[in-house]
């Protein structure tokens, strides 16, 4: 009997000692969308464990139509939110609200404007002549303001809103429609037969960051460890997603979202990749989520020039250089084979 009480007492020793080394500090992640292709990394670190090297138990809180996952950032129910694009982030200087962007996964917003192949547009443009551009309410108020201020001959007569159903956009020959670079052209051939000409508004000078890592400035100042750990993990799993094995990673993201399709989530790869959404400018040498003071002013001039924004609005409060461009993952991109 005495022997079995010691075998239990140094059983229980043991997980005593060991309960601390595992605790993990608990944080949610909310997206701005269902899940995707376009959140793999971040989801690739929750399927392969990278999160929970870095000390972290990451619930992933998916985004959608009815979701108010920015909402609960402001509120403090979240700790991380996955921003559309530095458009909320300058809102949320306008307005006082203390968040702040603290990484940048794409370095490029997957925004586009696409045509049919007979249109006779060749360039950015060429989109001016057509009589009609499908675009949501939102992107009437910001890209077009700036497509207008920036490229002579757009006009607000083109303007016809955008229901997220691509039929008038394929019955009218004569017409471009926005959409996401990884989404609305797979859509398009899917149900047209033909493949749409695209237009990425960030190479045309639409250069604001996007699907960024947005968390309250409090926790940057009380927690930057926290935050840190976040940063980095999240990139080690966005290079492990892009050229690793996201088997595992994409089973969660099609758990979450039984809609998505393995033929869908390769046009996404693969878009994301050939257009350098995630790996141009800073980042192809100093890691992915990095962000300049330069872009960042670059992009509010912009909105101020075409009226979307006023010029009191002080950019650099809506984000911080403390946690990006580091090189975080880089090795891990090279021991993959990703050059």
């Amino acid at each position: 009997m005495a022997s079995r009480i010691l075998v239990l007492s140094a059983a229980a020793l043991g997980t005593l000692a060991a309960g601390p080394a595992l605790a993990l500090d608990e944080v949610t992640f909310g997206t701005n969308w269902l899940a995707q292709a376009e959140h793999g990394g971040f989801y690739q670190a929750v399927a392969d464990g990278t999160y929970e090297k870095h000390g972290l138990k990451v619930t992933i809180r998916q985004g959608g139509p009815q979701a108010a996952n920015r909402s609960l950032l402001i509120a403090g129910q979240i700790q991380f939110y996955m921003g559309g694009n530095m458009l909320e982030g300058l809102d949320a200087v306008k307005q006082g609200i203390p968040t702040v962007t603290v990484a940048a996964t794409f370095q490029k917003d997957p925004q586009i404007l696409m045509a049919h192949p007979t249109a006779g547009v060749e360039t950015f443009e060429d989109l001016a002549k057509l009589p009609t551009i499908f675009m949501g309410k939102d992107g009437f108020i910001s890209f077009f303001q700036w497509m207008k201020s920036a490229y002579p001959g757009f006009k607000d007569e083109q303007y016809k809103p955008y229901t997220f159903n691509p039929a008038p956009f394929i019955a009218d020959p004569q017409s471009a429609q926005q959409g996401y670079l990884t989404s609305e052209p797979f859509e398009v051939e899917r149900q047209a037969g033909w493949k749409p000409k695209i237009f990425l508004l960030a190479d045309a000078g639409f250069d604001t960051y996007s699907t960024t890592i947005d968390t309250q400035a409090e926790l940057v100042e009380k927690n930057p460890d926290l935050v840190q750990r976040f940063v980095d993990a999240s990139a080690i799993g966005w290079y492990t997603y892009l050229y690793g094995d996201n088997t595992a990673a994409n089973a969660l993201i099609k758990a979450d979202n039984p809609e998505m399709s393995d033929e869908q989530i390769a046009f996404s790869i693969a878009k994301m990749k050939e257009y350098g959404i995630l790996e141009s400018g800073a980042a192809l040498e100093k890691g992915i989520g990095c962000m300049t003071d330069e872009q960042h002013k670059s992009f509010a001039d912009k909105l101020v020039k075409a009226g979307v924004i006023d010029a009191s609005v002080d950019v650099t409060k809506a984000y911080t250089l403390a946690f990006t461009c580091k090189g975080v993952g880089l090795d891990v991109k090279k021991a993959l084979g990703g050059g």
